[in-house]
């Protein structure tokens, strides 16, 4: 073999070395997450933000190279996750299908999701159907890659088909499993949503923000996933230099929440945003409300609260026990039973959940419902309930 045919080989027409493939390695990963998060997730699922048709395009055709991902199939998918989270047409929920399964063929849930056709008709409107999409992107949605192993070849030699290969496992691992796995697993939680999902870590930026998995199904259409000051969020970051450049227009942010002193009686600001914000509601109740219960009934007893009630139930108390076992549920509720205040905060907090669920357009009614609460609960000689109601009353919206 000659000199020149094995330099070839070893390094392509670039001839990088190991540093300088690490550094490909790191850009090229990283687009693919961008283009990820920022095109198929916050700006085609969920209408978050707007790209210069440019800088939308760049980010399909690098989908289609890296990833060989059809724009509708995601969307579709990612919609209908949202909309049958943690049940079992959810099509990548940990709680249904297992943690185990979902970290590690995550991808084999994806495809079997493609498969089912009616739903990604109903859930993926909107989506691009102009004419590369309908004769090259979807119909040739595997062409991408091979032309992508043909490049990376020649370019970096036999290195960059070690490149190309971790280039097909990143989104895999990362998206599907990560954060679809680990996202309704592990982790923190800001706002007690509907679902499992958690936040991974504070500081995202090496999974393009996704690893704020909890705030984004709190206020999944804002294209800003940090929600508190100490929180990062590079995909936001990288919005924010587009829409700087003219390239990008943010449509969502989720709104903030301000408290304002002093309101006597719930009004129209008030339920609007506690419909904005009802997962912060719920998450207020069981800090402010629950918390300091559940410390009293502790101290009554002379134990402490880890020996009066277990973490893992305590965090029941949250959901009445819905992602508990069976068993676990109903000894849940047997110690609720057992104790009246905490069953009065129990159906308190039912109340108010139903309440800010309900599907009622008659806005009027409502808001005559939270007026009672509030009333009933101010009245409750609860404390802490007591307490919760009236700084609810002064919940508003706010575009600071």
């Amino acid at each position: 073999m000659s000199e020149t045919l094995l330099e070839f080989l070893t390094g392509g027409i670039v001839g990088l070395g190991w540093w300088g493939m690490l550094v490909v390695l790191l850009v090229v990963t990283q687009i693919t997450i961008f283009a990820v998060t920022l095109y198929l997730h916050r700006s085609q699922a969920h209408r978050g933000v707007d790209f210069h048709p440019v800088i939308a395009h760049f980010f399909r055709f690098w989908v289609w190279l890296t990833t060989s991902m059809i724009t509708k199939e995601w969307v579709a998918i990612h919609r209908k996750h949202h909309a049958k989270v943690e049940t079992e047409e959810d099509p990548h929920s940990p709680v249904t299908k297992g943690i185990g399964r979902v970290f590690w063929t995550g991808v084999e849930l994806y495809r079997e999701a493609r498969g089912l056709r009616a739903d990604i008709e109903q859930y993926g409107r909107g989506a691009p159907d102009d004419w590369i999409e309908r004769h090259l992107y979807t119909p040739h949605a595997n062409l991408g890659p091979v032309l992508l192993f043909a490049v990376n070849a020649a370019l970096f030699g036999l290195p960059g088909i070690a490149l190309w290969a971790i280039q097909m496992a990143w989104i895999p691992f990362w998206a599907a499993g990560v954060v679809n796995g680990l996202g309704h697993w592990w982790g923190y939680r800001n706002f007690e949503s509907a679902d499992t999902s958690t936040n991974l870590t504070p500081w995202a930026f090496w999974i393009g923000g996704e690893e704020l998995h909890n705030n984004h199904h709190a206020f999944p259409s804002s294209a800003r996933f940090s929600m508190r000051r100490w929180e990062f969020d590079i995909g936001w970051q990288a919005i924010r230099l587009l829409q700087a450049l003219r390239l990008a227009r943010v449509l969502r942010v989720a709104p903030s929440l301000d408290v304002r002193p002093n309101i006597a009686v719930p009004d129209a600001d008030t339920l609007r945003a506690l419909l904005s914000h009802r997962f912060q509601a719920m998450t207020d109740y069981q800090r402010n409300v629950f918390t300091p219960a559940l410390k009293e009934e502790a101290a009554a007893a002379g134990a402490r609260l880890r020996k009066l009630l277990p973490r893992r139930l305590r965090r029941g108390l949250v959901n009445d026990g819905r992602w508990l076992p069976p068993e676990s549920r109903a000894h849940l509720q047997q110690w609720v039973e057992q104790r009246p205040r905490i069953r009065t905060l129990v159906e308190y907090r039912a109340r108010l959940s139903a309440l800010l669920e309900a599907r009622s357009h008659d806005a009027g009614e409502r808001l005559k419902q939270l007026q009672q609460w509030c009333q009933e609960a101010e009245a409750s000689g609860i404390r802490a309930l007591q307490d919760y109601a009236a700084r609810l009353k002064g919940y508003a919206l706010t575009t600071a």
